[in-house]
């Protein structure tokens, strides 16, 4: 994370993990390299400040005959906006999600068929964090997306994000008062 200068330590507040696959995810395959399937996600109670570490892990099976490319992302965002001036709190999809380590890709193809991923990354909750009207602050929603895209798509192709091989792990730190 550009910025994050840590020279007087960190103290552990909490480590989160989930093993669970969103679903048996088929990811469609398309030639966009924008239309990213979430795999996992995880829900933490930060306070401004901490520093997040992200890992997540997961594998991709193409049955496919042609060469797929896989990108995946670390993504969060806000799981406890406000309501608009109607009362309304928009809906997942419709919240900002922030990119938070860069992009990761590779191709399967019929010889490695089976595609191992793994990202991670280091994130700072900003001081301007938001806060609920109890006086805590909003919690976090952590997730890896996936998408799969080729120039050979075909209408109907599909890999697929395999269940019991996706992690998603947060170590919830703060600042050392010294």
């Amino acid at each position: 994370m550009a910025g994050l200068n840590i020279t007087g330590g960190l103290v552990l507040k909490g480590l989160y993990s989930n093993d669970t696959t969103t679903s048996g995810l088929e990811i469609p395959v398309d030639t966009r390299t924008d239309t990213w399937r979430t795999v996992a996600t995880i829900v933490v109670p930060v306070d401004p400040g901490d520093v997040m570490t992200v890992d997540a892990r997961a594998r991709v099976t193409s049955e496919l005959p042609y060469p797929v490319g896989i990108g995946a992302h670390l993504w969060m965002y806000d799981c406890d906006p406000e309501p608009d001036e109607n009362g309304v709190v928009a809906k997942v999809a419709e919240r900002p999600w922030a990119r938070i380590a860069p992009s990761w890709g590779m191709n399967v193809t019929r010889e490695i068929h089976h595609l191992p991923v793994g990202l991670g990354a280091l994130w700072q909750v900003p001081a301007n964090w938001p806060y609920r009207p109890d006086g805590t602050p909003h919690r976090v929603v952590f997730a890896l997306r996936v998408d799969a895209h080729s120039t050979a798509a075909v209408t109907g192709d599909e890999v697929v994000g395999d269940s019991g091989y996706t992690l998603l792990r947060v170590r919830r730190e703060a600042l050392a008062i010294i």
